[in-house]
């Protein structure tokens, strides 16, 4: 296992962390985890030198933190770093807080959590976050011992990173990040902005929630076609690995054979391994990939709102999601919410305004309608 040095914090952890959010293969909040199992796999990892755990309050319907909580006893504590979070959501008050956090520490099994993240924030988040007084709670909490770092994980535009990352004395940072992200989000410009800053980054979504542990033909092809045979996931984190802003990078498991790969992976994987052809690979290996958009929509949102309600860039964000990497549309969450709201093409009545609206002139109806016969 490669140990990176995390930092300003100046200590040291695995490259490979384990991610408690996809045990048995659920999405998080969608299913019970077969509790053996999961600490098997757990202890499985830490084993293998694994020294990184990120779980979250609301992973697999508030059960990830319990599980974890039980494979980390028998000493195990002792070996790792927890990083888990607190929810916007189910806070309002300092007093909310710390109930929150001390729930947390009981189903962890622990007096302390070593990296304690505001989850999933953007500009908006964060500003409630500090209407709050969250900044104070977490300096407070660090003070007591009952957290190491205050860090957060972060979903939203670039322009909202950079400010949240220069508006507050940040620990460390979790992000989306992969070879076909370098633009979304955060992106390699957030990445490196953290870095200058010596501000660790964990990288989350590193296969894209598993999209791109399988390849699709003509991505397959580039592959088989290149001198060095890996795998799809080793490819995607070496790629990762490469980056010297990188710390830690998580991998959700839930097989034993998956986490024995990650360890093989990781054991050699190291910053500024890939050569300039490999680069070149993954360069070619994205535009294959871009090459199966169905629609050049930009997600700029300009078509809405539709006066019938049609959620317009969450259908195409599906149909290009389907297209590039065979994801199942009844398993992203997104579009499920926009069958579940009745936000469909189906209530598209062809009046004409999205197409005005679109500086992208495309040809929104008839994207619309041919979008919803492949995606239901």
């Amino acid at each position: 296992m490669k140990y990176r040095t995390m930092g300003k914090l100046g200590i040291k952890t695995s490259a490979f962390g384990l991610g408690c959010m996809r045990f048995n293969g659920a999405a998080s909040g969608d299913s019970e985890i077969d509790e053996q199992k999961a600490i098997k796999l757990i202890r499985q990892a830490i084993d293998g030198g694994v020294t990184y755990l990120d779980t979250a309050y609301v992973y697999l319907g508030m059960t990830s933190e319990i599980v974890l909580g039980k494979a980390l006893l028998d000493g195990y504590r002792d070996r790792v770093a927890i990083a888990t979070k607190m929810p916007m959501e189910h806070v309002h008050n300092r007093e909310e807080m710390e109930t929150l956090l001390e729930s947390e520490l009981k189903k962890l099994q622990t007096d302390h959590i070593d990296f304690y993240l505001m989850h999933g924030i953007n500009k908006e988040k964060w500003e409630y976050f500090k209407s709050i007084g969250a900044p104070e709670f977490f300096n407070d909490m660090k003070k007591a011992g009952k957290i190491r770092y205050k860090c957060f994980s972060f979903h939203g535009p670039y322009d909202d990173f950079e400010y949240i990352l220069k508006n507050w004395d940040w620990d460390m940072v979790q992000i989306q990040y992969n070879f076909m992200d370098i633009n979304n989000q955060a992106g390699t410009k957030g990445l490196e902005l953290a870095g200058s800053l010596g501000i660790p980054v964990v990288i989350m979504e590193g296969l894209l929630g598993g999209r791109l542990a399988k390849a699709p033909a003509n991505v397959q092809a580039l592959y088989d076609a290149f001198p060095v045979k890996r795998s799809p996931v080793e490819w995607a984190f070496r790629w990762l690995c490469n980056h010297p802003e990188v710390s830690v990078v998580l991998s959700g498991c839930n097989e034993a054979e998956q986490i024995a790969d990650n360890l093989r992976i990781f054991d050699s994987a190291d910053t500024e391994i890939m050569t300039k052809e490999e680069m070149k690979l993954i360069d070619d290996v994205r535009e294959a990939y871009v090459s199966r958009t169905k629609i050049g929509c930009t997600g700029c949102r300009y078509c809405m709102p539709c006066p019938n309600g049609v959620d317009i860039p969450g259908i195409f964000s599906a149909w290009n999601k389907y297209s590039l990497y065979g994801a199942d549309p009844k398993s992203d969450w997104d579009f499920r919410m926009i069958v579940e709201n009745d936000k469909g093409s189906n209530k598209c009545i062809g009046c004409g305004a999205c197409e005005a609206a679109c500086p992208q002139h495309l040809s929104i109806i008839d994207g619309l309608k041919d979008a919803w016969k492949q995606l239901n």
